[in-house]
């Protein structure tokens, strides 16, 4: 598991969205929610890196849409939703931009959890090119 620092990756430009190589898993309590090799990461001017999950990847039967909306100057309106597992719920554990503007394209379909109240876990793939190669 690897923690991103927000500096950790150059951003050119106030938006950037960026394949993640390797598995994001996402828990509420005991129950996983998420858990894709297909995230995304998006890089905002003055936030801290956010993990978007694709809707395929998600387990929608834990979570239930609320009437909450936000807007981001270059990503559009975001739709949220909270969580119900394990004998326990949060509100606006998640949100998604579901036609987001042009800017956002990339992240149309995919959901991002609130770190404070989900456990997000990210593994990089394992890099092919530093794996020791054995001759006999």
């Amino acid at each position: 598991m690897q923690s991103l620092a927000a500096d950790s990756v150059p951003r050119p430009g106030p938006l950037r969205i960026v394949p993640f190589d390797g598995t994001v898993t996402v828990r509420f309590s005991d129950a996983i929610i998420a858990s894709s090799e297909r995230a995304k990461l998006l890089y905002e001017d003055g936030h801290d890196p956010v993990f978007y999950i694709p809707f395929e990847d998600i387990y929608f039967d834990l979570l239930e849409k609320t009437n909450t909306t936000s807007h981001g100057a270059l990503k559009g309106t975001a739709s949220y939703w909270r969580v119900h597992a394990v004998g326990s719920s949060a509100e606006d554990f998640m949100w998604a931009y579901e036609t987001p503007d042009t800017p956002a394209l990339a992240i149309a379909r995919h959901g991002a959890f609130d770190p404070d109240r989900a456990r997000i876990e990210a593994d990089p793939a394992e890099d092919k090119r530093h794996t020791p190669h054995v001759t006999e």
